[in-house]
């Protein structure tokens, strides 16, 4: 025990000073897909030879159906490829022997799965997870539609309820944009950022590690260490769960959804400033979507809007001294390029 907490502690040191001096953010996204790629392998090999498992389906139509699969390296996806078009399209996630999972992660052992779609009775599980995966698509969007020579930093994103009417994400911006005001212009821009990832159907992967490769990841980012090492200490595991799309690589809180193609209407609606912080000026990026499968008339979605307008409030989560974006040097003149990038 002594011997993890001498680890831990030398394992933020590092952490720490690495992240004190913030490379390009396309090295940083370069660096990110590089630990996930060797850590995914790493796993990957833990299973050399092909084993079998029986994988019992159960779901409407389904209760009876017996699948032989691969130990590993079959996922419920894959289960879902043997059933029906309808089961692969439709699919969001999968319970596990009663366990919420991914479709992309793999199964390890014999198990029961039921295949779980918006149109279940009671689609909670559903709804929270696609409430968090559009979060997710926010937060990558923010942090690639800025110019490379602007700062974004991804705070951890609140969990809040579909009856919000908003899903959220809070984040700090280099200090040069602090007098930046979004236009409707600048809103729609995210929103095309957003819908051009959304039309590339990417995979959210899922990738359960432990913290000193999470902290790996994130070594460009203390706001994202401190997230690491909350995560694993609530963590039945000690475990953290990494998601990557495309060359986004986040932590995440809970289960995304299987790919960004199950989103369809979606509209970043407003960023709300929430004042200065110890990293410093907050500010809540958010947004409205429906699933494929729900669409809603564009009267019913404008009322939807302008509710999602409204900013969402989140209790405040308390920290203990929170670390300091690095230092940036301003321009002569803020305004002297439009901060967004063309999409």
């Amino acid at each position: 025990m002594a011997t993890r907490s001498v680890c831990g502690v030398l394992q933020r040191r590092f952490a720490s000073a690495a992240a004190a001096v913030r490379p390009p953010a396309a090295e940083v996204r370069s660096k990110r897909n590089a630990v996930f790629s060797r850590e995914q392998a790493r796993q990957r090999a833990l299973y050399p030879r092909i084993e079998k498992i029986e994988v019992n389906m159960e779901g409407p139509g389904l209760d009876g159906t017996l699948l032989i699969m691969n130990r590993g390296m079959s996922t419920p996806l894959s289960c879902a490829s043997h059933l029906t078009e309808h089961h692969v399209t439709n699919s969001v996630l999968a319970l596990v022997d009663g366990e919420l999972w991914p479709l992309h992660q793999p199964l390890t052992a014999s198990c029961s799965l039921k295949l779980l779609t918006f149109k279940d009775s009671d689609p909670t599980l559903v709804n929270q997870a696609y409430w968090r995966s559009c979060a997710a698509l926010l937060g990558q969007v923010l942090e690639t539609a800025f110019k490379d020579d602007f700062n974004v930093e991804l705070l951890s994103t609140p969990e809040v309820p579909v009856t919000s009417g908003a899903f959220c994400c809070d984040v700090v911006l280099d200090p040069q944009l602090d007098s930046w005001t979004p236009s409707e212009e600048s809103l729609r821009s995210l929103t095309r950022g957003a819908q051009q990832l959304i039309h590339q159907d990417l995979a959210w992967e899922p990738l359960e590690v432990t913290p000193p490769v999470a902290l790996e990841v994130f070594s460009h980012s203390r706001c994202k260490q401190e997230e690491v090492e909350e995560k694993a200490e609530n963590s039945p595991r000690g475990t953290v769960m990494l998601y990557r799309c495309g060359d986004h690589v986040l932590l995440s809180g809970g289960p995304l959804v299987a790919r960004t193609g199950l989103c369809f209407q979606y509209e970043v609606t407003a960023i709300h400033n929430l004042g200065q912080g110890p990293l410093g000026l907050l500010r809540r990026a958010q947004g409205l979507s429906l699933p494929l499968q729900l669409q809603a008339h564009h009267t019913v979605w404008r009322k939807l809007r302008q509710r999602a307008e409204k900013l969402v409030e989140v209790p405040p989560v308390e920290t203990e001294n929170p670390p300091s974006l690095p230092d940036s040097t301003p321009p002569s003149s803020p305004d002297s390029a439009p901060p967004l990038t063309s999409q």
